[in-house]
């Protein structure tokens, strides 16, 4: 049986935690941000973790993470 091949473009933007939850990167942060609040902004930095739902879906996609 052959390696399976990562989706590269996936493995750059999330990362599994030895939890098992997976990380990732809020959207909404790149422009149009001067009627956004400092608080949002602030918050939106902050690195997030997917749902049950999408986790099965990126889990596909990363099968050696």
């Amino acid at each position: 049986m052959p390696k399976m091949k990562t989706r590269r473009g996936a493995a750059k933007r999330f990362l599994i935690r030895k939890s098992g939850k997976i990380k990732s990167g809020r959207a909404y942060r790149r422009h149009l941000l001067e009627h956004k609040s400092r608080k949002l902004k602030r918050q939106l930095g902050k690195p997030a973790h997917l749902k049950k739902v999408n986790a099965a879906a990126i889990r596909r996609q990363l099968p050696y993470g």
